[in-house]
């Protein structure tokens, strides 16, 4: 898909650490969408296909039963993580909305597990996101199925959508007629849940937590306008730069493991000639 954008959109993945975002002298996001470690330590792959060689627990377990995905996910900082996101999104929008619209504010979305939701409120708050609306992404699929003493399966994901004290900028379909006026009947309620849509064969698969790029979309569609900025502090394989790039937003991201990063940068990113797409290898 050709990215809709203008000159000014970019899209830029960075090899090194969120905590060094100042130099790379980043605008500030109206969006940050992130996917913090889900403390399942050995058991990652519990979940998941690989945990079986082919996919198929009958030819028994893959080199991945029992083993940890990533060695990030041991000594992760909650509190660092969201002192830095807090750092780098817009300010507050402090201008006075008129009834029916959002504010431009603007708001952070960390996937997680069900069970971490009540941890991440509580680091959330101590870092300035006062408030939360609780996501719910549902599948119409579960690998969980492949282990055989599971009778009532997991099909759902998590997400916590923060915000500071304005309930963040969303678009909802509302129209404005020449007179500044909401046109009536347009505009719709946006759920706390969203279809989890797989992607198609053009998407690569990298990364073992990777989001798919459609619904990433949906998200960002909903949270943001055309020349809104992104980030993605941790952003594996680039989906999330991905999406925001096709939908007409400045895209960045971080990336500390060099596979991942030069999976996303050769893969995901495949736009590798536009000049306004940059990778940097810190």
């Amino acid at each position: 898909m050709t990215p809709r954008r203008d000159q000014k959109t970019k899209c830029e993945i960075y090899r090194d650490s969120m905590q060094n975002y100042k130099k790379y002298a980043i605008p500030p996001a109206q969006l940050i969408i992130a996917d913090v470690p889900y403390n399942v330590g050995t058991n990652f792959y519990g979940s998941n296909p690989m945990w079986y060689k082919g996919g198929d627990n009958k030819n028994g377990e893959s080199k991945l039963a029992g083993k940890s995905a990533f060695n990030s996910d041991f000594n992760f900082n909650l509190y660092e993580y969201f002192h830095f996101c807090h750092k780098m999104m817009r300010k507050e929008d402090t201008s006075k909305q008129a009834r029916g619209r959002s504010s431009n504010s603007p708001c952070m979305i960390v996937f997680c597990s069900f069970e971490q939701q009540a941890t991440l409120i509580d680091a959330a708050k101590k870092h300035g996101f006062n408030n939360y609306i609780p996501l719910v992404f549902i599948k119409n699929y579960s690998p969980q199925v492949l282990k055989a003493n599971m009778r009532v399966v997991g099909a759902t994901e998590y997400a916590l959508l923060l915000y500071r004290d304005k309930l963040p900028k969303f678009r909802n379909g509302l129209k404005i007629d020449e007179n500044g006026k909401n046109i009536r009947g347009t505009g719709k309620m946006v759920f706390n849940w969203f279809q989890w849509e797989k992607d198609g064969k053009e998407i690569p698969k990298i990364h073992p937590a990777q989001k798919p790029v459609k619904l990433l979309k949906k998200l960002i569609e909903t949270f943001t306008d055309p020349g809104d900025v992104v980030i993605d502090p941790c952003c594996g394989s680039g989906s999330t730069l991905r999406a925001a790039y096709e939908m007409g937003r400045s895209a960045y991201g971080f990336e500390i493991d060099r596979n991942f990063y030069q999976q996303a940068s050769e893969r995901m990113l495949v736009w590798s000639e536009d000049p306004q797409i940059m990778m940097f290898d810190a």
